[in-house]
């Protein structure tokens, strides 16, 4: 370990106090779906399978409040269940729930209500007695564990809460929910109830106990540990300014995607094998995979450092829903895109037909024209008639606002628009509002908010500060290290590089 100077303590110190902005608790985003259809199947089976547990408990309503703790206990395990199913990414889900971003948001309330549900369970309920069959000494044992299992799930909810915490530790920290679930589900199924576990009622809650505990094993198992994807090579690699452009060969079977989907990429080199989602540039129809990635974090920051050429990289997917063009050719279409949130449109851009009706309107907002990631495929597309293309570049002057948004919308029926945007945040909030506005109905968007809390997220100062005092302990850590959450943990919404 080298020396530590004042000067570099006190920069540590700055960092960690980081701006009044940093400490401001915010509300997760609302777990909305784009329309009331079959996205809002899996939240409605989900919420109505958890609250029908109420009718097991009405014959002990009135017993002191026992019901009521019997109750929320039930719909406690029922969210930490439904939590664990949807951190598994299945198709099946992805469709009930109308997109993995979806999907990931209702994960992250069922878990925060699930949290809820367990502290009011603990407040309410008093004696415990065991199942007919089993002793006294059964149920108050996996009482206990269920008193550590809240315990550890307390600990775990103040990690996450606290963004001083790297991100792919708390991710390690994250697989362990789990444990305190299945010393959960045993107290559970050893504590007295006005049902026997053998009867309807007892097969209903044991089923989803079984299924949470399943999706959990299939997560951390299955899918981080045998089955992590299809296999890989880096062909390609293309620096300009802050971002990074690669190429993938398939080394045997690809996958098979549409434009606008995503895959998680593990790159199996040191310090990189923790994997990240980002947006697909390529078409359908190319031999290779195409990923824009902006350095926006630890592991962005060290892939376009380290990477290299026949690199061996993992894939998982494709995901996303995204919408980039309507079903049929007689409406306008308008997509708006900042920085490297353009990534879904370039292969939307290449496959668009000339011979549509409606030319898509595409709004590309950057800093210059010369770090523009894609900006000559979609000036190829406009010159070839596919996209009308409006490039608002800062460095000349040329800012996106409601007036300049005006202009380009001047001749179309924007009522009618099929309106798509990817990029920051502060983009989407006010264009989304400019555009409400002006009578747009929907306004299509995949957005991601994995990681809520406070202060100020430390993960690349960490990494850093681990690389330069402790070289052999951080090579460690990232060889042996955690994949990055399910879903990304960007400030932005359905940006090309999802993760950092």
């Amino acid at each position: 370990m080298t020396g530590i100077t004042s000067d570099q303590v006190r920069a540590v110190v700055a960092e960690m106090a980081g701006t009044v902005d940093d400490w401001r608790l915010r509300r997760p985003a609302r777990p909305s779906a784009p329309r009331f259809g079959a996205n809002w199947i899996g939240p409605v089976m989900a919420i109505g399978s958890t609250l029908v547990g109420w009718f097991a408990f009405t014959d002990t309503l009135g017993d002191d409040g026992v019901g009521f703790a019997l109750f929320i206990g039930s719909v406690s395990i029922m969210l930490m269940a439904w939590s664990n199913l949807l951190s598994t990414r299945m198709i099946v889900l992805e469709q009930l729930f109308g997109g993995v971003d979806r999907m990931y948001r209702w994960h992250r309330w069922f878990g925060a209500l699930a949290v809820a549900a367990m502290w009011l369970h603990t407040q309410t309920v008093d004696d415990v007695k065991g199942i007919a069959g089993a002793s006294r000494d059964v149920a108050e044992a996996a009482e206990d564990l269920a008193s550590t299992g809240t315990n550890i799930i307390y600990a775990l909810v103040g990690i996450s809460l606290l963004r001083w915490i790297p991100y792919r530790w708390w991710r390690l920290s994250h697989k362990f929910l789990g444990v305190p679930f299945a010393f959960a589900c045993w107290h559970f199924y050893t504590a007295t109830k006005p049902y026997a576990n053998d009867s309807w009622w007892g097969r209903w809650f044991t089923g989803f106990m079984l299924l949470g505990l399943a999706a959990w094993l299939h997560r951390v198992v299955w899918r981080d540990m045998i089955r992590r994807g299809r296999r890989y090579r880096v062909t390609s690699i293309r620096r300009a300014g802050d971002t990074v452009t690669i190429e993938l060969e398939p080394v045997g079977r690809g996958i098979h995607y549409q434009p606008g989907q995503f895959a998680f990429i593990k790159v199996q080199a040191r310090g990189l094998s923790e994997p990240h989602p980002f947006t697909i540039a390529s078409t359908p129809g190319e031999s290779v995979l195409r990923f824009v990635i902006r350095d926006l974090g630890d592991w962005s920051g060290r892939l376009a450092q380290t990477l290299s050429l026949g690199d061996s990289v993992l894939v998982e997917g494709p995901y996303g829903r995204l919408e980039l063009l309507p079903a049929t050719d007689d409406r306008p279409v308008l997509w708006i895109a900042g920085g490297v949130g353009v990534t879904p449109f370039l292969a939307a851009a290449t496959a668009s037909s000339s011979a549509r009706s409606h030319r898509p309107q595409m709004i590309f907002c950057v800093r210059s024209r010369d770090d523009a990631p894609g900006l000559e495929t979609l000036e190829r597309a406009a010159d070839e008639g596919r996209i009308e293309l409006h490039v608002f570049a800062s460095a000349e002057g040329r800012r996106l606002s409601a007036e300049a948004l005006d202009e380009v919308i001047a001749d179309v029926s924007i009522a009618e628009a099929h309106v798509v945007m990817c990029g920051p945040t502060a983009l989407v909030r006010d264009m989304r509002a400019a555009l409400v506005a002006r009578g747009v109905p929907h306004v299509h968007v995949e957005g991601f908010d994995i990681r809520t809390g406070i202060g100020p997220d430390l993960s690349r100062q960490v990494d850093q500060l681990l690389w330069r005092w402790f070289p052999s302990m951080a090579s460690k850590q990232n060889d042996e290290g955690s994949e990055r959450d399910e879903t990304p943990a960007t400030a932005g919404v359905r940006s090309g590089a999802k993760g950092n």
